[in-house]
C-alpha cells in the first residue's frame, strides 16, 4: 500500500463553525489596512454609530419598582383592611397589616434585585484592556472603546474583547495563511475542547486564546456580539414566576367572593334592615359600626397567613437543601422544581467532566505493516501504547490533549509511578524532542533504552499523518473513522523499528472522549423514576452527543439545532419535535432559549441546568435554572439554584425535598381557602337571614390562633409523588368550594340544633334568652374553630388520611390550639367575650369535629378520584381550556386509530406465524415420514443380511 492510497488515510477531524453572514455596509468597513488601524477621528465617527463595546444597562427606578411590590390580589385585600382600619381608628390592627404588607414587599424586591446581577456577572467577562492598531502603531486601548474595523492583537492567554475574524498574520505582519489559534469557547457555546481556528474564522467575545497569536479584525461589538445577544435574551426575560401565578389566581378568587360578600353585608346592616315597628327606631347600624363588623370578617376572611406559611414552608425547604449542597436563591424555585416535567441539561461539565479522558483504545499487532496486520500475532498493549505516547509528549504543555495523555500514562503506566523527577521515565532517555507545529501535526521523541542501548523514535499526532508515517494502514484507518463515527478524538502512535530510524511501525490509536460523570447515568434513571424527561442540549458535534447519550443510558433521538428553525414547518410540529426528541447539538444560546421557550408554551415546567455564559439566558427563562458547580459567574447569577456539589445527583435530592414541600403548600392551600369559603359562606348567610355573629374577639381568635398554628406544617411529614406535581387549579378551588360548602352546612346543623333544639336564645325570659344567645355564639366559635381546623389532616395527602402519618410536632400543635379553644368555651373567658357552655357541649362539639373530619375526607377521595381536566373544563370552559380539551379528544382518537391498526397488524403477524407453523409441522411430518421409510426400507435390508449369513 503506498503512500499516496487515501483510502487507508483518514478524514482529518473538523471544527463546525458558528457563522453568520455581514451586511455589505458592515463588511465595507472592515477593509482596514492590518498594520495601520484606524485613525482616531474614524474611531469617534464609528463610536457615534454603533456605540461603545459594552452590554447596556437598563436601570430602572428603584423605589417605583419597591411600590410595585404592593400590588396583587392579597395586598389589594389588606390594603383594603388597613384602610378601613384607620378610618375606624383601630390601630393595633393598622400596625399589623402594615407590617405584613411591608414584609411582603421586602421579601420581593429583595428576591427581585437577585436576578439584576446575573447582566452585571456577564459584564464581567469581558476583557478590559487589548491590543489594537491605531494610527500606524500597536497601542493598549480600552476594550469598550473598540468598533467595528479595529485591528487587534490576539496572543497566548488573552480574552478576545470583541467579536472578530482572523487575518492570518502574525502580531509582527508577517503573512501565515497555514497558522491557526486555539481557542477555548467552552464557556461559550458548550464545546468540550478548545477549537482550532484559522484565516477567515470569527472569534468570539469573551473567548479565550489558548495557543498561538494573530491578528484580528473586529467585526461586532457590544450587544450584537455573540456574548451581547446572550445578555440581551436576559433582558428580555422577565415573566411572572409560575408561583406568583397560582398565589395570583387564588387571591383574585378569593377577593372576588370576600368583597362581593362583605358589601353585600355592609350595605344590608347599614340601610337594609328597616324600622322596628314597636320601638319605632331604625335596625340599621351607623356606618362605622357596620363598617367594624365587615371589617372584623374581612380580617379574618383574608388569608393573612398564607403568603407566610407558603414562604416559611420553603424557607425550611431551602435549609434542608442546603445541607445537601443545594443552594436556593429564588425560594419559590423550590415549588416551581416539584412540577418540571422535563429537565433540559447542558452536557459539558455538566453531564461530562470537562476534561479528555484516556478511552478504549486501539491497538496494532506487532510487526504489523501496511499490508500484514496480523505481523507476529501479539498486540501492543494499554501499557506500550501510553508509555510511547507519553514519550512523544510535551512536558508541561497546557494543551488539553497533550494533559490528558500524560494524565492517563501517567496513572496507568506502571513504570512511571516509579518515576524520581518529575519527567523521568525509568528505563529509558529522551534525547531528543521535536515539539508540535501546524505543518508536520505530530511530536516526536528520540529514545535510547538504558538497558538495552537500543535508540528508536517515537511519533504521536493526527492519525492521517501518522498513518502515512507508517505507509498506510487499512486497519488503523478503519478503526479511526469508526472512532470518530462516535465522537471520540483519536490520536496515532507510531516507533521505529530499524537501527536507522527511518521504519515506523503502527503501536496503536488513542481514544479520547470527555467522559460522563459518574453520577450522571445514575441521576438521568432516577429523573425518569419521577417522571421526570431528560434532555442533553450542548453545543459539541451531534456524534459526540449521540455517544455520551449512549453512555448515559439515554436514546439517542439527539437533532442538530437547525431542526429548531426549519422554516419548511409551523411552530407546533417543531414543538413536537423538540418534545420528542432527547436532545440538541451544535446549539447557541438562542437554541437553548428557544427549547426551553417551545415547551413552556406546551404548558411544560421546564427546568435548565448548565455551567456557562451560553446556558445563562436558557437559565433565566426557564421555571428553574440551575446552575452546576464550577459555573461561571454569568450562570450563577442568571439560576435560581447552585449546586455546590459536582455532577447532578444532587438535582434528585431537590426534586424530591421539593414535591414534599409543594404537597405541605397545597395541602394548607386547600385547607385555608375551605375554611375562608366556610367562613363566610356561614356569616354571610348567618347575618343576613338570621341577624346572629359571634364577637369580634373571638373571629380574631380563630384568625390568628388557626393560622398560627398551621405554621408548622413546614415540618409534617409528606408523601413523595412519582409524577411531576401540578396545583390543578380548576380541581384546588372546586373541592375547596365543596369542603366549604359542606363545613357551612355543618356549622349550620349545630347553630339549629342549638338554637330550636336547646332552645338557646330562644326560650325563657330576656335575661336568660340573652344568656342563651351568648352560649350559642361560644358554641358556634368552637365549631367554626375546630372543624375546619381538623380537615388540614385530611387535606395533608390526596389520599385517605390515614395513609400517611402525620409529623408529632405537627399534630401536637394543630390539635393543642382546639383543645385550647375548647377549653375557653367549657369555662369561659370574659375578656374575650366567651361564655362558658360546659363539658357537655364542649366535648360534643369536638367529638363532632372528629367524625366530620372523616366524613369530608371521603368526599375529598372521592372529587379527587372522579376530577379530570375535562370536568374542569366543561365547569368553567375558558377558551384555553376549550382548545387544549379539544386538542386532547383530537390526539385520543388519533392513539385510538393508531391502536386499532396495531391490533389489526398484530393479528395478521399471528395469523403469518400460525401459516408458517403449520406449513412448517407439514414439512416436517413429510421428512419424518421419509425417514421413517428409509430407516424401515434398511431394516429389512439388514434382516435379509442376518438370514443369508
Amino acid at each position: 500500500m503506498g503512500h499516496d492510497d487515501k483510502k487507508d488515510v483518514p478524514a482529518e477531524e473538523t471544527h463546525v463553525e458558528v457563522t453568520e453572514a455581514l451586511e455589505p455596509e458592515l463588511e465595507a468597513l472592515l477593509q482596514t489596512e492590518p498594520l495601520d488601524g484606524l485613525t482616531d477621528a474614524q474611531v469617534q465617527e464609528r463610536l457615534t454609530q454603533f456605540g461603545p463595546n459594552e452590554i447596556p444597562e437598563k436601570k430602572t427606578n428603584r423605589f417605583l419598582k419597591f411600590l410595585s411590590f404592593f400590588g396583587g390580589p392579597l395586598s389589594y385585600l389588606l390594603e383594603i383592611a388597613a384602610i378601613v382600619c384607620a378610618i375606624l381608628g383601630n390601630w393595633p390592627d393598622f400596625g399589623i397589616l402594615v407590617f405584613v404588607l411591608i414584609a411582603n414587599a421586602v421579601i420581593g424586591f429583595h428576591e427581585e434585585a437577585k436576578a439584576e446581577s446575573a447582566l452585571d456577572a456577564l459584564k464581567n467577562t469581558l476583557a478590559l484592556q487589548c491590543k489594537a492598531f491605531r494610527n500606524g502603531k500597536l497601542v493598549e486601548v480600552e476594550s469598550r472603546l473598540l468598533v467595528p474595523g479595529d485591528v487587534i492583537a490576539l496572543r497566548l492567554g488573552d480574552i478576545v474583547p470583541a467579536d472578530c475574524r482572523l487575518l492570518g498574520i502574525g502580531v509582527t505582519g508577517e503573512e501565515t495563511p497555514e497558522a491557526h489559534l486555539q481557542i477555548d469557547q467552552a464557556a461559550l457555546t458548550g464545546e468540550s475542547l478548545p477549537v482550532k481556528k484559522g484565516k477567515g474564522s470569527i472569534a468570539f467575545s469573551s473567548s479565550i486564546v489558548k495557543q498561538g497569536q494573530m491578528l484580528a479584525i473586529v467585526t461586532k461589538t457590544g450587544i450584537n456580539t455573540y456574548i451581547g445577544r446572550a445578555a440581551n435574551l436576559i433582558s428580555i426575560t422577565n415573566e411572572q414566576g409560575h408561583f406568583q401565578k397560582v398565589i395570583n389566581t387564588i387571591g383574585n378568587f378569593l377577593i372576588a367572593i370576600s368583597l362581593s360578600m362583605v358589601l353585600i353585608i355592609f350595605f344590608v346592616e347599614w340601610k337594609g334592615r328597616g324600622w322596628d315597628d314597636e320601638r319605632g327606631v331604625t335596625k340599621n347600624k351607623p356606618p362605622k359600626e357596620a363598617l367594624k363588623t365587615v371589617l372584623i370578617l374581612l380580617i379574618a376572611a383574608i388569608p393573612v397567613g398564607l403568603p407566610t406559611v407558603m414562604s416559611v414552608t420553603m424557607a425550611v425547604g431551602a435549609s434542608q437543601l442546603a445541607k445537601k449542597s443545594v443552594i436556593v436563591k429564588r425560594l419559590t424555585a423550590i415549588e416551581e422544581l416539584a412540577s418540571v416535567s422535563t429537565l433540559c441539561s447542558d452536557k459539558t461539565g455538566t453531564l461530562t467532566m470537562n476534561e479528555l479522558s484516556f478511552d478504549k483504545p486501539y491497538l496494532s499487532k506487532k510487526g504489523n505493516t501496511s499490508t500484514d496486520f496480523h505481523g507476529t500475532g501479539d498486540s501492543y498493549d494499554d501499557q506500550e501504547l501510553l508509555t510511547y505516547a507519553y514519550m512523544a509528549s510535551e512536558p508541561g504543555a497546557q494543551d488539553p490533549i497533550e494533559f490528558a495523555v500524560r494524565t492517563a500514562a501517567e496513572e496507568r503506566v506502571e513504570i512511571l509511578k516509579e518515576r524520581v523527577g518529575q519527567y523521568d521515565i525509568p528505563g529509558y532517555k529522551v534525547t531528543g524532542f521535536i515539539p508540535f507545529n501546524p505543518t508536520s501535526k505530530y511530536t516526536e521523541a528520540t529514545v535510547t533504552n538504558l538497558t538495552t542501548g537500543e535508540k528508536f523514535r517515537c511519533i504521536k499526532g493526527a492519525p492521517p499523518v501518522i498513518v502515512r508515517m507508517v505507509g498506510g494502514h487499512k486497519e488503523a484507518t478503519d478503526a479511526v473513522n469508526e472512532l470518530a463515527g462516535r465522537g471520540l478524538r483519536a490520536l496515532g502512535v507510531a516507533r521505529t523499528v530499524d537501527a536507522e530510524m527511518t521504519k515506523f511501525e503502527m503501536v496503536g490509536m488513542i481514544s479520547l472522549l470527555d467522559p460522563p460523570r459518574h453520577d450522571s447515568a445514575q441521576t438521568i434513571k432516577e429523573c425518569n423514576e419521577l417522571g421526570i424527561h431528560v434532555k442533553m442540549i450542548t453545543g459539541d458535534q451531534l456524534i459526540i452527543a449521540k455517544e455520551v447519550a449512549y453512555r448515559l443510558g439515554m436514546d439517542r433521538a439527539i437533532l442538530d439545532a437547525s431542526a429548531l428553525i426549519d422554516e419548511s414547518q409551523d411552530e407546533e410540529e417543531i414543538t413536537d419535535r423538540v418534545i420528542k426528541a432527547d436532545g440538541f447539538a451544535h446549539v447557541i444560546p438562542e437554541h437553548k432559549y428557544r427549547v426551553v421557550e417551545l415547551l413552556q408554551n406546551r404548558g411544560q415546567l421546564v427546568g435548565m441546568t448548565g455551567d456557562g455564559v451560553n446556558d445563562a439566558p436558557a437559565l433565566k427563562k426557564a421555571n428553574v435554572g440551575i446552575a452546576v458547580e464550577g459555573c461561571t459567574d454569568a450562570a450563577r447569577s442568571a439560576a435560581d439554584i447552585v449546586l455546590l456539589a459536582s455532577g447532578l445527583s444532587t438535582i434528585v435530592d431537590g426534586v424530591k425535598t421539593s414535591r414534599a414541600i409543594f404537597q405541605r403548600m397545597r395541602s394548607y392551600a386547600l385547607y385555608r381557602i375551605a375554611s375562608t369559603i366556610h367562613f363566610l359562606l356561614f356569616f354571610f348567610i348567618s347575618i343576613l337571614a338570621f341577624n346572629f355573629n359571634i364577637p369580634d374577639r373571638l373571629i380574631l381568635l380563630i384568625a390568628v390562633l388557626n393560622d398560627a398554628a398551621t405554621l408548622v406544617i413546614a415540618f409534617d411529614n409528606a408523601r413523595i409523588n412519582n409524577r411531576p406535581d401540578k396545583w390543578r387549579i380548576g380541581q384546588l378551588l372546586s373541592l375547596s368550594f365543596i369542603l366549604g360548602f359542606l363545613l357551612m352546612i355543618i356549622t349550620f346543623c349545630h347553630y339549629f340544633v342549638g338554637r330550636y333544639a336547646f332552645g338557646l336564645g330562644e326560650d325563657g325570659n330576656e335575661e336568660e334568652r340573652a344568656e342563651g344567645l351568648k352560649k350559642l355564639q361560644t358554641i358556634i366559635y368552637l365549631q367554626v374553630s375546630s372543624c375546619p381546623h381538623f380537615v388540614i389532616f385530611s387535606t395533608r395527602v390526596e389520599t385517605w388520611f390515614w395513609k400517611s402519618i402525620p409529623g408529632p410536632t405537627f399534630t401536637i400543635i394543630i390539635i393543642g390550639t382546639q383543645v385550647i379553644a375548647m377549653f375557653i368555651s367549657i369555662f369561659g373567658w370574659h375578656a374575650l367575650e366567651a361564655h362558658k357552655i360546659g363539658w357537655g357541649w364542649g366535648l360534643g362539639v369536638m367529638a363532632v369535629s372528629l367524625v366530620m373530619f372523616m366524613f369530608l375526607d371521603v368526599v375529598k377521595v372521592l372529587v379527587m378520584r372522579h376530577w379530570s381536566f375535562e370536568v374542569t373544563a366543561r365547569l368553567c370552559p375558558t377558551p384555553a381550556r376549550r382548545k387544549k380539551l379539544h386538542a386532547r379528544i383530537a390526539r385520543k382518537k388519533e392513539l385510538d386509530a393508531v391502536m386499532i391498526n396495531w391490533r389489526k397488524a398484530q393479528k395478521v403477524v399471528r395469523m403469518t406465524r400460525a401459516l408458517g407453523a403449520f406449513r412448517y409441522a407439514v414439512e416436517k411430518k413429510g421428512i419424518l415420514a421419509r425417514i421413517q421409510q428409509k430407516a424401515a426400507t434398511a431394516a429389512v435390508e439388514v434382516s435379509y443380511k442376518i438370514e443369508n449369513a
